[in-house]
């Protein structure tokens, strides 16, 4: 089982996003992913993911046949309807294949958030760390670079 600090970088390939941070939060029971657009088109969901705030913004519409639509309460106990979707997630080089909700986190410092739902059975959390994954991953590329020399 592999130790995570209270945030991380973390991948979604399918999406192409790469070493985005992410708030890991226990307290969370969902993850959800900042979207700067989303609509419903033809019963398409067509979504805009980070603003261009960020600097891994690409203005890149995704496309999503399957999604749905839940109620999911915000940390201020507030319920909201929201997009959620499916995707890949990679992170300690393990891909996991989870639900992210879409919500407009342009005002948070990370544009996305790890609940338990994905943490249980897979990670044990120490809030004095940060970045354990992004930083294995560097070394491993490291060694990789060193072996080909």
């Amino acid at each position: 089982m592999h130790i995570l600090g209270r945030y991380d970088r973390l991948d979604l390939p399918l999406l192409g996003l790469y070493n985005i941070h992410a708030k890991i939060d226990t307290g969370a029971f969902s993850s959800c992913i900042h979207c700067h657009k989303a609509e419903v088109v033809n019963g398409v969901l067509e979504i805009i993911l980070l603003d261009d705030e960020h600097p891994k913004f690409s203005g890149k519409k995704f496309s999503f046949r399957e999604f749905e639509v839940r109620s999911i309460k915000n940390s201020f106990g507030e319920v909201e309807r929201r997009f959620v979707v499916f995707t890949t997630l990679r992170i300690f080089g393990e891909e996991i294949t989870t639900e992210f909700s879409l919500s407009n986190r342009g005002s948070l410092k990370f544009p996305i958030l790890i609940g338990r739902k994905i943490l249980r059975n897979r990670f044990l959390i120490d809030v004095t760390q940060k970045n354990l994954s992004y930083r294995e991953k560097r070394r491993r590329r490291l060694a990789v670079k060193k072996k080909n020399r």
